[in-house]
């Protein structure tokens, strides 16, 4: 086994150098995963581009990258649900484990998490990473590793599914069809909802929508979407919306459109927050906000539902890039973002 390994390290805004460090070495209750894929997440591209989000800050020397899938190359000797060989998706985030939230289940709300690629903890643009063996969940035969390192973003779309109470019979609209969009569009189908619509201004996002799965879409750049909700909802308006874009435009449409005690689901985050949301509306019409941070409990079941076909994930990604073209990756993700809807570093 290979005693170094190349890391792909953001030296400073908009800079990504190459290191060597050592192979990292398994506790006896890790395993060491030879990393095949890793997705490029929004957040990676605003660390990129900005060098921080809110009051997380990069002092470079840093790693992004925490979308991870790959094949088991060592075991702890403690480790029985893993072995050599077997191709597993990381969840990213380690918790406590002893805090009220974590013993409540709702580990994604610790305090003291350890999360891959968020200030100061480096994430995994790198060949190797040892990780807890049961953050590390085994893929089925059938499959890929580059699905395993998209389990992440679909974790995100089924707690926002979960988050919104999503059920067969509902019509549901989606706000912004980027990576977490779609996956939460695919959530939702998941889910058995009914009928999924997805609102965007870029159309070739939102054509990408309609081959993963939508009902029908809508670009709402220069159209009446009030018009377009009351056709589609027989004017009783949506039972469900699920923000992504973190638009504050697109919150509000979706206050708009929602027929009254329905549930509207804040995913995504913006620049400039919300702080002119149609309140009287919503209170009118007595709406639950819901939002979301991360996920908890949720790979077996993303998992399940990719092996099931019910899902394809493999779908969303329009880009790949090599290991050694990681600066390319990034200066592309962030200035084409029109054209790429998901891009994934290939490591090995």
């Amino acid at each position: 086994m290979k005693s170094e390994m190349k890391v792909a390290v953001m030296t400073g805004i908009g800079k990504i150098d190459y290191v060597t460090r050592p192979v990292p070495v398994p506790t006896a209750d890790e395993v060491l995963v030879k990393l095949e894929y890793v997705g490029i997440c929004g957040s990676d591209m605003h660390y990129y581009e900005e060098g921080r989000i809110g009051d997380y800050v990069v002092e470079p020397p840093f790693v992004l990258g925490h979308e991870p899938g790959g094949v088991v190359t060592a075991v702890g000797e403690n480790v029985k649900s893993l072995k050599i060989g077997d191709k597993v998706a990381l969840e990213p985030g380690k918790t406590c484990g002893k805090c009220r939230f974590c013993k409540e289940g709702k580990y994604n709300l610790c305090n003291d998490v350890i999360f891959f690629a968020t200030p100061p903890v480096d994430g995994v643009f790198q060949e190797y990473v040892a990780h807890p063996a049961d953050l590390c969940f085994k893929l089925p035969e059938n499959m890929s590793t580059l699905e395993g390192a998209l389990i992440e973003p679909l974790a995100v779309g089924f707690h926002a599914a979960s988050q919104g109470e999503a059920h067969i019979g509902q019509k549901a609209v989606v706000f912004g069809s980027g990576c977490i969009g779609l996956v939460s569009m695919m959530a939702l189908k998941a889910f058995g909802v009914s009928e999924v619509y997805v609102v965007d201004v870029i159309d070739k996002r939102l054509e990408k929508a309609m081959e993963l799965g939508a009902d029908g879409t809508f670009n709402s750049r220069d159209q009446d979407i009030l018009a377009w909700a009351s056709e589609v909802t027989g004017g009783e308006g949506f039972d469900l919306a699920i923000e992504t874009s973190g638009q504050e435009i697109a919150a509000n449409q979706g206050i708009q459109i929602l027929r009254k005690g329905s549930n509207i689901v804040m995913v995504g985050y913006g620049k400039t927050g919300m702080s002119n949301l149609m309140m009287s509306l919503a209170l009118d019409k007595e709406l639950t906000f819901k939002t979301v941070f991360r996920y908890r409990n949720l790979y077996p079941v993303a998992i399940e539902a990719v092996r099931k076909g019910k899902v394809n994930l493999k779908g969303i990604v329009t880009n790949i890039f090599e290991f050694d073209d990681v600066q390319n990756a990034m200066d592309r993700s962030v200035k084409e973002k029109n054209e790429i809807v998901k891009s994934v570093i290939k490591i090995s």
